[in-house]
């Protein structure tokens, strides 16, 4: 895929990021093979790649966000990784940028149809045949019928949603929820401010290789095109990123129910498993609750 410049090797001889216009704590930097080189250690690590993130050592606190603003200058934008999960940080989540096309090189609403029209198809398909199906209800119930999952919508796919006014400038909302994920009383475990080189906040998953999605796309740039569709339509900024989670800020979210249900279907595309593996049974619910007026979207995939 397409890179920029990476300033990151520059931290090794200047741990404080001052060349780059920063003030950085102590902080370490990570290479696509889960290398973790400590910034200002002694000596240098043998095999040493071309690092793809760099990350402070301890929790992140709320409006250390901001602090990264200058990094913007330098094409280093910043983002929360969790190191706090069973799969500890990104050293340990299998990084792997060289398997990633260009987000740039995909349509969303392409991308979009092909996930929703698959889904569909396996669905319907499914309800003909599906050897443990028996055994799925008598542990969890019987499902909702297809149709009801996606209602108001069938089987081919609806297009995209319409844009929204913004209600804040999208950076200014990424701190915002930034500063939230940063208490501690987030559900982050170990938050740690970030810094990617990234054309784009869209871009950052497939730049670092991020293999959360893995079991719905391996290649996440194609996912990275919708969200820079949603940057463009809907403000949004890729706020945090777990082993399979992704959380994005949402500066222009639905306002009406109608608008939440557009949106909700591309959600569904985008990550299934928000909705027949989570809270909700049904699109409109999850349009209802997770959608309308909601200023940061989360996904995860099983």
């Amino acid at each position: 895929m397409a890179t920029l410049p990476n300033p990151l090797p520059r931290l090794t001889a200047d741990p404080s990021g001052h060349t780059l216009g920063l003030e950085l704590p102590p902080g370490r930097l990570i290479d696509a093979g889960g290398d973790s080189h400590t910034l200002g250690a002694v000596g240098e690590n043998d095999g040493w790649h071309e690092p793809l993130l760099w990350h402070a050592e301890d929790r992140a606190a709320p409006e250390s966000w901001a602090a990264l603003a200058p990094a913007r200058a330098s094409g280093l934008l910043p983002v929360l990784v969790d190191v706090g999960g069973p799969q500890n940080g990104p050293e340990n989540w299998e990084l792997m940028p060289e398997e990633m096309s260009y987000a740039g090189d995909h349509d969303a609403d392409e991308v979009l149809a092909d996930f929703w029209e698959q889904y569909a198809a396996d669905e319907l398909d499914g309800d003909q045949e599906y050897a443990s199906r028996e055994v799925v209800e008598s542990l969890f119930g019987k499902p909702e019928p297809y149709d009801a999952t996606v209602a108001p919508y069938g089987p081919t796919w609806p297009g995209l949603a319409a844009a929204t006014a913004p209600q804040t400038d999208p950076d200014t909302r990424a701190a915002e929820i930034a500063d939230a994920l940063t208490d501690p009383g987030s559900w982050l475990k170990e938050p740690r401010l970030a810094l990617v080189p990234a054309r784009r906040s869209a871009d950052i998953p497939a730049v670092l290789g991020w293999a959360g999605p893995l079991n719905h796309e391996n290649d996440v740039a194609r996912l990275c095109s919708v969200l820079r569709s949603w940057e463009d339509r809907f403000g949004i900024r890729v706020v945090a990123l777990t082993f399979d989670q992704l959380v994005v800020s949402v500066a222009a979210p639905p306002t009406t129910m109608a608008e939440a249900e557009a949106v909700a279907a591309e959600h569904f595309a985008f990550c299934p498993d928000n909705i027949t593996q989570g809270h909700h049974t049904a699109l409109r619910e999850y349009a209802e609750q997770e959608v309308l007026n909601e200023r940061v979207w989360s996904f995860w995939w099983d």
